[in-house]
């Protein structure tokens, strides 16, 4: 749903700025390159937002990518101790706790740090929609805001 918002947006949208995303091949060892084009503003979003997560543009593309298709999207958990890192020290010992006794894909270790995420976010679909901030559409395929006008 994400990504198709994205897309329906960015059709709509004539100042674009390209954004290169290298990705491993099938086989995972050969890497080819990506190109998108998307606004300026939303290049500085993603930029900020792989920023928090202490990744690559590319990386957090890749990740966000893999997200959508899984049909979920991965918010960064609100660490509420006082030693919280903003940079990303979370996802950091997450891997290397992941990849203490084996190896694993990206798409392992992806599959690995969003343990969870799908139950938080049906919770939290579902309390929106009892709020009435959001709802289904068969027609669209999709959630959508709830217009209060």
């Amino acid at each position: 749903m994400l990504i198709k918002t994205l897309i329906d947006e960015y059709r709509n949208i004539n100042c674009r700025e390209m954004i290169t995303i290298s990705m491993a091949s099938e086989d995972a060892t050969e890497r080819t390159t990506v190109k998108t084009y998307v606004p300026k503003y939303q290049k500085e979003i993603w930029k900020e937002d792989a920023e928090d997560f202490d990744m690559s543009q590319s990386e957090f593309i890749r990740t966000m990518v893999q997200a959508g298709r899984r049909g979920f999207n991965l918010e960064q958990p609100k660490d509420t101790s006082s030693d919280a890192n903003p940079r990303g020290n979370g996802v950091k010992e997450g891997v290397l706790n992941a990849l203490q006794n084996e190896v694993h894909t990206w798409d392992e270790l992806l599959s690995k740090m969003s343990e969870g995420i799908e139950d938080r976010l049906e919770e939290s679909l579902q309390e929106l929609q009892e709020n009435n901030r959001i709802q289904y559409s068969g027609r669209l395929g999709g959630y959508k805001i709830v217009d209060n006008e």
